[in-house]
């Protein structure tokens, strides 16, 4: 088994145009989903959401405000996931309740440092 990290994509305002009940409703599921992939013990970390806000820093000691104001799509959140393959984790990433609004999922294996 090896482990895959999925990246969550969304449009970069898509939090701020839901009330609390609208949220409420899109976190079951989300917990359904992880509450699926932890079952299978595929679920090897539930990571996190990420603030819309950020910074990115560059050669030279720059330090910008980030993410870049010119991207429309945005870093969500995050989650590891154990496959045996890549097609294994694209395939458990089709239910992911972020294409449902619009959004994205990128599929990453994450190779082990040495």
């Amino acid at each position: 088994m090896n482990d895959f990290l999925l990246i969550f994509r969304r449009d970069a305002g898509f939090d701020a145009q839901l009330t609390p009940e609208q949220m409420q409703a899109i976190t079951k599921p989300w917990q359904d989903w992880m509450g699926g992939l932890a079952a299978q013990n595929k679920l090897a970390n539930s990571g996190a959401r990420l603030a819309v806000d950020g910074k990115i820093v560059k050669p030279g000691n720059v330090i910008t405000n980030g993410p870049y104001v010119e991207v429309k799509e945005a870093v969500g959140g995050f989650i590891i996931i154990r496959a045996a393959s890549l097609e294994e984790a694209a395939e458990l990433s089709k239910d992911c309740p972020i294409l449902a609004t619009g959004g994205n999922v990128e599929v990453r294996q994450i190779i082990p440092m040495q």
